[in-house]
């Protein structure tokens, strides 16, 4: 029996983001590498004596991400979105062997980079994936699988991290078996990929609409290719694909001169680069340099992390459930003034109670304010930082638009992890306010600029983009609007092309002739 379309769609998400698990046990499983007795000693004096070859070893992961999304834009729109995946995860597979099998420092920096180069890939693709073959209903629920697949990476970190200190304590496999892990995903996602049906909007793109109505309908219709919602689907990407041949072949250019372009480009950069400026990076990579400026011990420091995996997969789960019914924009502005809060307290208690000061119950609630932060991070700011940028824009522009978006996330990533070991040093506690500023600036910006996309088709976006004023305080753009409206007109063939336009200038109409009513009353 077949399934049902929805839940057939939501296990290709599922498979496309296996991934992120990769990415999550990365991001998690070198805060327990480098404390190891095993590993410092094979890295050499100039790793144990130089704060910044420290960090490079942390860092240089996330700076393979950022160069792994120039060929990614390429790839994904010449081989199509599930074979750039796959050479993804098989770049991953070597970079994750040579760490593992790393006898020197060199060895070690090429693994990590090469690791990122391959992730860079497979985080970029996988929303991207995601918002192409999705119901809009359904779309910010599979998007943010992205961000629940990573606390899944890092909740399997932090345990065989904890696990391998406290069983296997200076010993080689105390790091290399940990490292040796994260290569398992990635074969059943190669795997995978064989078998999910190709993104619908790519293969029309390539002009290959038969295949695309047969990909829209294995996703929709349980392979009916003259289910209604099917035709309709396959129209309103007809027109929009007919708008974009207007245009011609999609360049980088047209993304910075065309203002609803750069306007899209602009919000998902920024809104990539302000994810890292929480402290999101600082806390997962230096988790056991902090908590041991508070007075506690690096394997009670490896159990507290490992609790806090289990708070960020439950927070990822919130998002994944409620997030089609709260919209983007709330999430994103809660999420971001409870992070500023809870590092304005972590600042607080570091001045005044640090490690050296005898007061267990503030080094606790210092450990307590980090899990409200993860929380809050996972439910709101973390999932919404790719799924927001995969769906805001078209399908012609949208590979090479979320290379250039997600390039801030890789970039900040690079700068906040290089940058922490100095900065602990040399500023202590204060550094902590960075990020305390930042999280309210965040939720400011994003409470101003940013149109809410909720429940929007895919083909509606270039129409959102260019009617919704810069400042959405106040307007129907800021709002969120019956997330099953644009589910149901597809299917009962409703909709118009572009009437996303037309509903724009409608409303502002209506909006025009009862100010005439009040002013004529």
């Amino acid at each position: 029996m077949a399934l049902p379309p929805k839940v057939f769609t939501w296990l290709c998400g599922l498979f496309a983001s296996l991934g992120s698990i990769i990415f999550g046990y990365d991001l998690g499983v070198i805060a327990g590498v480098t404390p190891a007795t095993d590993f410092r000693r094979l890295m050499s004096s100039t790793y144990l004596n130089n704060a910044n070859v420290q960090g490079l070893v942390v860092s240089i992961f996330v700076l393979g991400c950022f160069f792994g999304m120039f060929p990614v834009a390429y790839f994904a729109d010449y081989l199509g979105r599930r074979k750039t995946i796959q050479i993804g995860a098989a770049i991953y597979m070597l970079g994750g062997a040579l760490q593992t099998g790393a006898q020197n420092l060199g060895m070690m920096l090429s693994g990590r980079f090469l690791a990122g180069f391959g992730v860079g890939i497979m985080a970029d693709l996988a929303p991207l994936y995601q918002a192409e073959i999705a119901h809009p209903s359904i779309r910010g629920r599979l998007t943010t699988l992205q961000q629940f697949m990573l606390g899944i990476g890092a909740f399997t970190a932090s345990w065989v991290t904890y696990g391998c200190s406290a069983g296997l304590k200076h010993r080689p496999a105390e790091w290399r078996l940990p490292l040796g892990l994260q290569i398992l995903p990635a074969i059943p996602l190669i795997t995978f990929m064989l078998f999910l049906p190709e993104s619908p909007r790519w293969l029309a793109e390539k002009g290959r609409m038969i295949e695309a109505q047969a990909s829209l309908a294995r996703l929709h219709a349980r392979g009916d290719i003259n289910d209604p919602f099917v035709i309709s689907q396959v129209k309103d990407i007809q027109a929009e694909i007919s708008r974009s041949s207007e245009i011609g072949e999609a360049s980088w250019s047209e993304l910075f001169t065309v203002p609803s372009n750069f306007r899209r480009l602009s919000l998902g950069y920024i809104l990539q680069f302000s994810v890292q400026m929480t402290g999101v990076s600082a806390i997962q990579y230096y988790s056991t340099t902090i908590f041991t400026t508070m007075g506690f011990s690096s394997t009670r420091i490896l159990l507290f992390q490992s609790i806090n995996s289990v708070i960020a997969l439950i927070g990822e789960a919130c998002c994944v459930l409620w997030i089609d019914a709260t919209g983007r924009r709330t999430p994103m502005i809660v999420g971001n003034v409870a992070s500023g809060l809870s590092f304005v307290v972590g600042s607080i208690l570091m001045a005044r109670w640090p490690g050296t000061v005898n007061n267990n119950a503030a080094h606790y609630i210092f450990i307590i304010t980090t899990w409200i932060f993860n929380f809050f991070f996972s439910a709101c700011i973390g999932p919404l930082s790719w799924a927001y940028p995969a769906e805001i824009y078209s399908t012609r522009t949208r590979a090479k638009a979320t290379a250039i978006s997600s390039s801030a996330s890789w970039i900040s990533n690079f700068f906040i992890a290089q940058v922490t070991p100095p900065a602990f040093i040399h500023i202590d506690w204060r550094y902590y306010l960075v990020f305390a500023i930042c999280g309210h600036t965040n939720a400011l910006f994003i409470w101003a600029f940013f149109p809410e996309t909720s429940g929007r088709r895919l083909e509606e976006m270039d129409a959102l983009f260019e009617t919704a004023p810069i400042f959405v305080p106040g307007t129907e753009y800021a709002k969120i609007g019956d997330r099953l409206a644009a589910e149901r007109e597809l299917r009962e063939g409703n909709f118009r092309p572009g009437d996303l336009t037309e509903r724009a200038r409608d409303m502002d109409d209506e909006e025009k002739g009862s100010t005439e009513m009040v002013e004529k009353s």
